[in-house]
This record gives C-alpha cells, structure tokens and sequence, in this order.
C-alpha cells in the first residue's frame, strides 16, 4: 500500500471560513483531536498575521506530539521569521511558503513580473534553509498558472531547499482529468522532482475537492491537504474524512492509505462544528446526519438483510456507535475522569471540578448523558474560563399568547458586581436580547441565530449559535443549556464577551 500524508490545514484555512473565529484554548482543544486523528501535518496558523495567532501556533508547537507543526508565509523575510519562532519547539517543525505563479495573479495582485516572481521564490526558499530543513512551497492558484513556467520554478525552488511541492488548486477552478495530467507534467518535466513530496490543496469552488484530490493521488501525489467537515473560504476546501474513508473503502481500487484513526473521524467532526459554529450539512457524505440513514422502504428491506447492500461505509468505521447511557447521577468522580480521557478532554484540577459539578447538575435535569453532552459541557467551561465580562446569573421569561413577551435578567460584570434589566419583545428571544442591550447601555445587532441539539429526546440540551455586531466589531457566541431560552442568552453574552476580549487584546498587542 502507498501511504499518503495527511496535512490539516483546518486551523489556518478553516479557520478563514466567514464568521468563524476561535481562542487560542479552542484550537489546542482542535489541535489534540487532530493529533489524537493521526494527522501528519497540522497548519497550525499564520504566525505573522497577528500577536495572537503567533501565541496560538506557538503553544501548539509546544505542546502537540507525534505530527509537524506548520505555520503559513509569505515570501517575506518577517514572515519567515515569525513562523520559526513560532513552530520552533515544534517536535517537526515545517515552514509552509507561498506565493502566486498564475498570469492573474502575478499581474494584478502582486504587481510581479514572472522573473520577478521567480528570483523572489528562489532566494526566500535559500534565506528559509538556513533554519528550517521542512520547507513546503505553494504555487498559488497553479491550476491557472503555465505549466513551463511552473516546471521551471519548482526545478529552482528544489535546488534551493523545499522538501515538499504544494500545487493548489487555490481557486477550486480545475477538473480532476486537467490537474492529474498538471502532475503528471511537472513529474516528467523537472528533473529533480523525486527529491520532494509532492502536494495537493484543493478548494471547492466548483464541488470537486475531494473528486480532484483522489485524481491527485492517482497521479502520484504523496501528501493530501484539506480541512476537517471541508470547512474554509468560499465554499471551503477537500474534505479530509472524504479522501480518507474514500482510500479505505477502495483501497483495493487507490492501493494507498493514510495513518488516520479512522475512528475519530465523528468525535474530530463534532469538536471541529461545535466550535466553529459552522454545523454539518444532513447529507454531507461520510459524517452528515443523513449518512446512515435508510426512509425508503425499499433500502431498508435490503439493509435489514444484508446491511452491504445500501451501506458501503460501516458506522463502526468513523466511531459512530450507540450513543447509550454510560454516566448518570449517581456515576463518581473516577468514572467521569475516564470517559473525559476517553473523549480526549484535556482538564486542568480545576476545570475538571468545575465541569463534574456541572455534569451532577445536569443529571438532575436529563436522565440520558451522552457524550455529545459531556463534550457540550466541556466547551461551554472552556468559553468561559478566561473570566468573561458578562455572565449569565438568571433569566426569567413572561409569555402568552396574547400578553406581551417579558423578559429580565440578572448579569454579574467582571468586576464581580451585579446587573439587572427587563424589557419586552415580540417574542421571547428578541425580549432577551434587548434586556442584554439595556443591560449593556449600547445597541446590539443580531446578524445569525441558529439552534440545534446535542441529542434527540425532549431533553436534549440546546446548542445556539449567534453572531452579533457590537460597538463597531462582529462576533460569534455559543451557549449551551436544558433550557432553549437560557442558552441564547448565554449565547449573545459570549458573542459580546469574544469581541470584548478580542478589543482588550489589542490594547495590550496580544491578539
């Protein structure tokens, strides 16, 4: 079996989906996952953007094992710099370097001639090689680029360091016949492409990321970048649990596998949408909702006899088992520290206290606990673990069919001091939000509202999501709750406390 590398690109590229923003305690919590998945590589972020993103890359470097760390940059000697102190207790650190090399490109966005282009790859590649001896090198937008040019700069990259050829079809404009035969091409072309790993990045423009991959590798690509749930700018990039189960599934066709734990495939989906917001489409192949599920008669009489005629893909394989009652309330602290570890939970004394005594409470309201609850627990903690400007104290709403919608609510500030305001709406949500506007003696501008549930059964906590605009910045809030209208308020309170802290950060060049 040829193996094929996995690069996850879902806290740098993911994380350039439109609304998504995550603490740096967020993408830790991603990044275990993503190293406990089997990822080969983890583009931890693009350390030069910001003091915040070099704090996140850099505590990633240091404390994930067993995969690279890889942080983003241009051909700019600064970024370069910032990504090595970044990624340089990484335990394989890599240098991820870009730069355009399509006629588009080059002209109207970098204002480059094509020599221009090629003296700049080539001494930056000579400037990186005095500190990193993982040097991966992007063409951007090469689907569009041409080919001799192309062929030409890799040979000179190569000479001078890159150890991995990255050719993205950056602006997912290509089919999967055109970029195997770009491959091909480049492979028969430069004579010293056997001294790199060849790479592809695809995007899914046109819907065929994961399809153009697959073609990749079929061309002798070794190393497959994308992004977990296929999350990223525009309409995102190759889903990597689709390349993955794809190769599993037909490896008898690909004859080329990954080191992924194929197993995580669920958990790391779940973590990934709860955290970003972004929720998994039903029918989204492999780790959709839909994915297993059989409403025509016909199939379920054939999977009812032989579960192979209408389930290619086993629920066992991406760890989507039943999801029965294994804590409850009279579970002790021993059995609820196992099942953290088993979820991959990583808790301080502290945090661990905090979220057993939330669990208790929870089992006094909710008979079944599933993981999906626990792991909804855990991220609500984390999102308030850095002393939030706004919490929730209580929440009283008055409603009837024909009364006017009450809402008040009793806040307790940073400072430790307490609030309380009332206000009325035309429904119970929009009553909410505007005692928090009084609350908060500014107008607050609610762009998104989205609710799903953890689990089914009338007892299911509720998950919201909100992005809101708040003294001229936007922001994406979580809350979770037993109780549909608590969990948006706790939701627009994190919305507020995120841009809140975002703005502190600033102030003192943190973020």
């Amino acid at each position: 079996m040829r193996k094929v590398e996995i690069f996850d690109t879902t806290l740098r590229d993911g994380e350039q989906s439109a609304g998504v923003n995550l603490h740096t305690h967020e993408k830790l919590e991603i990044a275990y996952q993503l190293a406990r998945y089997g990822v080969d590589v983890m583009e931890a972020g693009y350390p030069a953007s910001s003091p915040g993103d070099f704090d996140a890359v850099s505590q990633i470097a240091k404390s994930i094992k067993g995969c690279s760390v890889a942080g983003l940059a241009r051909h700019v000697q600064s970024d370069v710099d910032a990504v090595w102190e970044a990624v340089k207790d990484a335990e394989a650190p890599r240098l991820h370097l870009f730069i355009a090399t399509s006629p588009i490109h080059m002209q109207d966005k970098l204002r480059m001639t094509p020599n221009q282009v090629f003296e700049a790859a080539q001494s930056m590649v000579r400037y990186a090689a005095k500190r990193f001896s993982d040097i991966e090198w992007s063409a951007e937008d090469a689907t569009r680029s041409e080919w001799p040019f192309l062929a030409e700069l890799i040979e000179a990259v190569i000479r001078a360091g890159a150890t991995v050829i990255n050719l993205p079809d950056t602006v997912g404009y290509t089919t999967p016949a055109e970029y195997s035969q770009m491959f091909k091409y480049i492979q028969e072309h430069v004579p010293n492409i056997h001294r790199v790993k060849l790479s592809a990045h695809c995007h899914d423009d046109l819907g065929l990321a994961v399809a153009n991959s697959i073609a990749a590798i079929e061309a002798g690509v070794t190393q497959i970048e994308g992004t977990i749930n296929g999350i990223g700018e525009r309409a995102g990039n190759a889903s990597l649990e689709e390349v993955a189960v794809a190769l599993a599934i037909r490896r008898d066709y690909y004859q080329a596998e990954t080191r992924l734990d194929l197993a995580q495939t669920m958990r790391t989906s779940r973590l990934v949408s709860k955290l970003t917001g972004m929720v998994v489409p039903a029918n989204k192949a492999v780790v959709g909702a839909n994915a297993f599920a059989h409403e025509s008669g016909i199939h379920q009489d054939g999977v009812l006899k032989n579960v192979l005629t209408y389930e290619i893909i086993r629920p066992e394989m991406i760890g989507l088992a039943s999801n029965s009652l294994v804590l409850g309330k009279h579970s002790g602290r021993h059995a609820f520290r196992e099942k953290c570890q088993e979820l991959g939970l990583h808790l301080s004394d502290d945090e661990f206290n905090q979220l057993f005594k939330n669990f208790k409470q929870l089992t006094e309201k909710k008979k079944d606990v599933t993981d999906d609850d626990i792991l909804a627990l855990a991220l609500e903690a984390s999102a308030n673990s850095g002393r939030p400007h706004y919490e929730l104290e209580y929440l009283h709403v008055s409603f009837g069919s024909n009364a006017i919608t009450t809402a008040t609510l009793g806040v307790r500030m940073a400072d430790g001091t307490k609030g309380q305001e009332a206000a009325t709406g035309n429904g119970s949500v929009e009553a909410i939000y505007r005692t928090i506007e009084r609350l908060l003696n500014h107008p607050v501008e609610l762009q998104d509202y989205r609710i799903q549930s953890t689990t089914g059964g009338k007892d299911s906590l509720a998950e919201v999501y909100v992005r809101v605009g708040y003294d001229g910045a936007f922001g994406n809030g979580r809350g979770v709750d037993n109780d549909v209208l608590a969990a948006s308020a706790k939701a627009f309170l994190d919305a507020v406390n995120r841009i809140a802290l975002k703005r502190e950060f600033k102030e003192v060049g943190v973020s």
